[in-house]
């Protein structure tokens, strides 16, 4: 008990000397001393953690995954929005006006190109059609027998070329009758699918009132627009995929065309794609996400976007590093280049057969003692 009692009481009479010392020690002297006892202090603790490291047993070490930077491929594509368009996709008008008489198809009907669509009202065009036959036939007479009456030498020639020229006249008339006759039936300008009809039986119809819509999406084509920054990486010719969401469809088609001309408004470009529609599934007006590819690179240092951590410095990752005996995880800083569906091209900062933490890599800091899988 005695002992404890004085080793208890050593350390005070220490303290009590070393306070009393102290204060003897202007203010200046005794800040000087403390640094001084204070950075030896702290060597004797980083040497006390490294000693503690070297003996912790492997139990201690954090366990993680490792894997080995080899080269991989890296592909970077840019995603846009399109809308499916089709060329044979028309609002079909009269060419004249009247009346409609009759509607000769239904919607969702398919037509050949000159199949009647619907006709017009046409006799007052008929009535004038046999009024000028009528008085063609006269007139034809009376040439003819102006005719042989001139080739007797009989007669004058100007009474001969005004019975010519009145029978032309007449000819001429009713052609042009009969056609605006024929523009009163309404045809199909092309093969297709009658997809609504506009106008009823007795309305009158017009060249500025639409009648019907006609459709033919066997062939159809997406139009995106694109910023004009990939101008230089996208041409004809190259492959896009193409995404249809509304009904789950895929498919993959070659760029037919860019524009030559950069909107003004979005500062961009237009993109077009031809598509065959054979089934019909693709409708206009659908909305498509087109992904083109505008970067590739056999031979690269690719690691996941995960594992990639950032702070003040910049964006950083965990190497698994020997030191002496022990595996520690160490902190790298990188350089990203091109990021892509959640990998990262690395520009430099790691290299081929260095070994990245993909596991574990949230539990750890630098220099953090490390065992892998």
């Amino acid at each position: 008990m005695k002992k404890i009692l004085i080793a208890a009481i050593i350390p005070l009479l220490f303290a009590c000397s070393a306070k009393n010392a102290d204060n003897e020690l202007s203010k200046e002297d005794q800040l000087k001393k403390y640094k001084t006892e204070f950075s030896a202090l702290k060597k004797k603790i980083s040497a006390l953690e490294k000693e503690i490291k070297s003996e912790s047993n492997t139990d201690e070490a954090i366990s993680v995954a490792v894997t080995e930077i080899t080269n991989s491929k890296f592909e970077h594509f840019i995603q846009v929005t399109g809308n499916v368009e089709a060329d044979k996709n028309i609002t079909i008008t009269p060419e004249t006006n009247g009346n409609i008489i009759s509607i000769d198809v239904i919607e969702g009907q398919k037509v050949k190109k000159g199949d009647v669509i619907g006709k017009l009202n046409t006799a007052q065009i008929q009535r004038s059609i046999d009024e000028v036959k009528t008085n063609l036939k006269l007139s034809t007479i009376l040439f003819e027998r102006q005719e042989r009456l001139w080739n007797q030498k009989i007669g004058s020639e100007v009474e001969y070329l005004e019975a010519k020229a009145n029978k032309e006249a007449l000819e001429s008339k009713r052609k042009a009758l009969e056609a605006q006759k024929d523009m009163a039936i309404i045809t199909a300008p092309f093969n297709g699918i009658i997809d609504e009809i506009h106008q009823k039986k007795g309305e009158l119809a017009g060249p500025t009132i639409p009648f019907a819509q006609l459709v033919n999406i066997d062939q159809v084509y997406v139009e995106a627009d694109i910023a004009e920054t990939y101008l230089n990486y996208i041409k004809a010719g190259e492959k896009a995929e193409l995404e249809f969401p509304a009904i789950d469809f895929r498919t993959n088609a070659s760029i037919y065309r860019t524009s030559n001309i950069i909107d003004p408004g979005n500062r961009s470009f237009k993109v077009r794609v031809n598509l065959n529609n054979p089934g019909h599934k693709i409708k206009p007006n659908l909305i498509s996400v087109l992904k083109i590819k505008d970067f590739e690179i056999d031979n690269a240092i690719v690691v996941p976007s995960i594992i990639v951590k950032k702070d003040f410095e910049g964006s950083y990752l965990y190497l698994a590093k020997k030191e002496g005996k022990n595996l520690v995880a160490k902190k790298t800083y990188i350089q990203i280049s091109k990021t892509y569906n959640n990998l990262s091209l690395i520009e430099s900062g790691i290299q081929l057969g260095d070994k990245i933490i993909t596991e574990g890599y949230s539990q750890v800091v630098n220099g953090t003692l490390i065992s892998t899988k």
